[in-house]
Formats: structure tokens, sequence, C-alpha cells
């Protein structure tokens, strides 16, 4: 049994539940601002009682669920369909090919990621598409590193160098042979960028550079709370303990994923 892939997959699953019942129900309008009621605890109206506008934290928790989960998605999306084609093109091509795409790699991983997003929100402007654009460009190297290692284990396998010998094309070898057999370490590179995705879309909405308002979103949920930790530490405490879910829920599930590829991980 794959504990880490089941428990991965229950945690995934929750902040998966959140956002996709956030499109058709909340117990409030997680936008309505009340006064009358800001500051309140936990109670059968707020399960998670009220912010310092007197909106609904859950139904904030479970909107902010959405946005967290759409930007992992593009971004991961956008670096995996780069980043992959180019470790694919460094790991097949001549040498000095190869060694060119890795180096202009290595220079773009050089820059924190985190740096990389304040950059392109101070460039272009805060907003949820550019925390997208932003953490899926920071990513590509790990996705084109990951495949290249992959497709050089691929290139010295016996039944490529069968297929290279009958003649076969590079971009045939490449779609037959290489792709499906780096499938599975893209899929796990995958479960843990969306990790790393998450906590970057947090500290980008939490600096001002990621989701505007009034989008809920959890990183600036816990930017709004810093000035009530001594008094309301729940505000702080319910956006953090979902990022940490979200993020060890991610992880988890890279992890179990890639003992389930490698059938010798698995069995130890």
């Amino acid at each position: 049994m794959n504990r880490n892939l089941w428990a991965g997959s229950v945690l995934v699953g929750l902040v998966v539940l959140a956002a996709l019942v956030s499109f058709v129900w909340t117990p409030h309008d997680p936008l309505q601002v009340d006064a009358a009621v800001r500051l309140s605890g936990p109670s059968a109206d707020f399960w998670l009682g009220t912010d310092k506008f007197g909106r609904d934290v859950f139904s904030q928790l479970m909107v902010g669920a959405r946005t967290t989960l759409y930007v992992g998605v593009i971004a991961v999306g956008v670096a995996a369909v780069v980043g992959t084609p180019l470790g694919i093109l460094a790991g097949m091509s001549r040498r000095w090919l190869g060694e060119f795409v890795m180096r202009v790699n290595d220079l773009v991983l050089a820059f924190p990621a985190l740096l990389l997003a304040i950059m392109f929100g101070a460039v272009f402007g805060a907003s949820t598409v550019t925390a997208m654009i932003a953490i899926g460009f920071a990513t590509i190297p790990s996705f084109a590193r990951i495949a290249r290692s992959g497709t050089l284990q691929v290139m010295s396998t016996e039944y490529v160098l069968a297929a290279r010998s009958a003649g076969r094309s590079r971009p045939f070898v490449a779609r037959r042979h290489v792709l499906p057999n780096i499938a599975g370490l893209v899929i796990v590179q995958c479960s843990v960028s969306f990790a790393i995705a998450v906590l970057a879309e947090a500290a980008l909405s939490f600096l001002g550079f990621g989701t505007r308002p009034p989008t809920p979103s959890w990183g600036r949920m816990l930017q709004e709370s810093q000035e009530l930790l001594a008094v309301q530490p729940r505000l702080a405490l319910v956006p953090g303990i979902a990022i940490a879910i979200a993020v060890l829920g991610f992880n988890l599930l890279g992890d179990g994923l890639r003992d389930r590829f490698d059938p010798r991980l698995e069995r130890r």
C-alpha cells in the first residue's frame, strides 16, 4: 500500500473539492462586507468567523482554493509544455546544441523564482495572469532538466538504437519512444512543481504582486491578518493551514507517484 500516494490524494482532493464546490455554493458571499459582524468568532452562521471587514472567512477560503488551483494548473501546464520539449531536444540533439539549450536553462534557473515573479509583477503589473506567467516561466528549467535526464537514459537503450538503425527520424523516436518513457518523470515533476506554485502564488499575493482585490486569495488573507496577529491569530492560522495542507498534499502525491512509477522504490 502506497501511503504517500493515498495521503497526498486525500489532501489534494480536499483542496480540489473546496474549489469545485465554491463554484456552486458558499455559506456567504465572500466579497460581502458587513461591519456589524467584523472580527466575529466561529459560530453557526460563520463557521470560521469573519475578518476585519466582516467577510466570511470560510467562504473566502473556498474561493481562495479556486484561485490557487487556477494559478497552479496554468503555471505548471505552461512549464511542462515548454520545458519538456526543450529537455527532449537537449537530450537528443548534437552536443553543442544540447549544451547551448541547457546553459540558457541554467541562466534562467539562477534567478530565484520569487524574485523573477516580483520582477514580472513590477514590469507588467500585479495580476493573476502575471503570477501564472511568472511562476510558469520560473518552473521551466526544472522540467527541462528532468526531461533531458530521462531522454539521455532512453536514448541509450537497445530499442532506440534499433529504431535509429532502421532509419527512424528523430521526431518519430521522440514521439514513439522518448516521451512515453519519461511521462512518469514529468507527471511527478508536475506534482512537485504544483506545490511550489502554491507557495509562490501565496507569497506574491502576500507581497501585493499576485491576485488583486477583491478576488479572494490565501496569500492576501495572510497579508490582511498580520496586523491582527496579537488579537485574532485565527485569521492567519486559517489560510496558513490551508496553504500547508495544499503544499503537503502535492508533495506527498509527488512522492507516491514517484514510488508508483519506479517499482524499485515501491518495494522498499
